[in-house]
């Protein structure tokens, strides 16, 4: 019998402060800065979605495509009885992972982790329908902090996918990946999606669309800032830019400032100048090299042993062993 739980790890007031935090840091820093994360309240989730099914953004409908064509065979790799998702989300695209799993026969949980309550209630609720015998148990909260899984049966596949590893800075990666190899235990594996460095022109259309959506996307992190800490912001004093860092090998998004501007944010009493022309940095998003990838693994006691990518080499998804 199917069984839906759900448990929060995550103080109530986590997010606020998490908030609060960041954008004092952030922008009394010098360059400016704003994480990516806050992006994604109810409007810049759909936004994001747009963005998936625009002509220029590969990266989801390559990784749906190795899942589709894949999916069997990575079950095969790891026939886990317990499937772990970090930022879980809808878990849409993970219902390819949990079909060959489930019919391999071996899967028996699924613990999806994210930090929205509702979009896990919502998916874990339709899984356990959809999958009679699969007990989820969801967990609300930031798997970018130190986190403990439930108690479930081994082995256990976990699951990073949408290539948001590339969002981390490389120390801040290190110290992820540590972190997932100290939740598994010997004979676990991960499976890790990751965005694969391609000409620039690529990459660049992919985060600056001729539609501008990624613009609004970009922005709306100002109107998040806005209505959480009563800012000032004025989304159209700043332009959207993306590029292309050839040393670093990731994709940068900014604000740039039209003019000169102060923005007042009260809720921290803070006024922020800006000089015409400076950039906020919004996200970096890294892109990798398969033996890059194989020495972060390395580094982290985690063994690269399966690597899969779509039809035309644009995206990977990784399986390693915890060591």
């Amino acid at each position: 019998m199917s069984q839906f739980r759900l448990t929060r790890l995550l103080a109530e007031d986590a997010t606020e402060a998490a908030l609060r935090a960041d954008v004092l840091g952030g922008l009394t820093a010098h360059p400016k800065t704003l994480p990516p994360k806050w992006f994604y309240d109810a409007h810049g989730s759909d936004l994001f979605e747009q963005i998936t099914d625009l002509p220029e953004y590969y990266p989801t409908r390559a990784e749906r495509e190795i899942l589709l064509d894949r999916s069997d065979e990575i079950a095969a790799a790891l026939p886990a009885r317990t499937l772990v998702e970090l930022g879980s989300g809808s878990s849409d695209k993970t219902r390819h992972l949990l079909s060959a799993l489930t019919s391999l026969g071996t899967l028996e949980t699924y613990v999806p982790v994210d930090v929205s309550e509702s979009a896990l209630a919502q998916a874990g609720k339709a899984l356990v329908e959809e999958f009679p015998g699969l007990d989820v148990h969801a967990l609300i909260a930031d798997f970018t902090a130190e986190m403990a899984l439930p108690d479930t049966p081994g082995p256990r596949l976990l699951a990073f996918l949408g290539g948001t590893i590339g969002n981390l800075l490389p120390a801040e990666r290190a110290e992820f990946l540590a972190s997932v190899r100290a939740m598994l235990s010997p004979g676990d594996a991960l499976l890790l999606g990751t965005d694969l460095v391609k000409d620039e022109q690529t990459l660049v259309r992919a985060y600056d669309d001729a539609a501008g959506v990624t613009a609004a996307f970009n922005k709306n992190v100002l109107t998040v800032v806005n209505r959480e800490l009563g800012a000032d912001f004025d989304p159209a004093a700043f332009d959207h830019v993306a590029l292309w860092d050839t040393e670093r090998e990731w994709i940068e998004m900014r604000l740039r400032a039209r003019s000169e501007q102060t923005v007042k944010i009260p809720a921290l009493d803070l006024a922020v100048d800006f000089a015409a022309g400076e950039e906020l940095r919004t996200e970096v998003s890294a892109k990798f090299r398969r033996d890059g990838v194989r020495t972060e693994l390395a580094a982290a006691g985690l063994e690269l042993s399966h690597w899969w990518t779509d039809a035309q080499g644009r995206f990977a998804l990784s399986l390693s062993t915890a060591r």
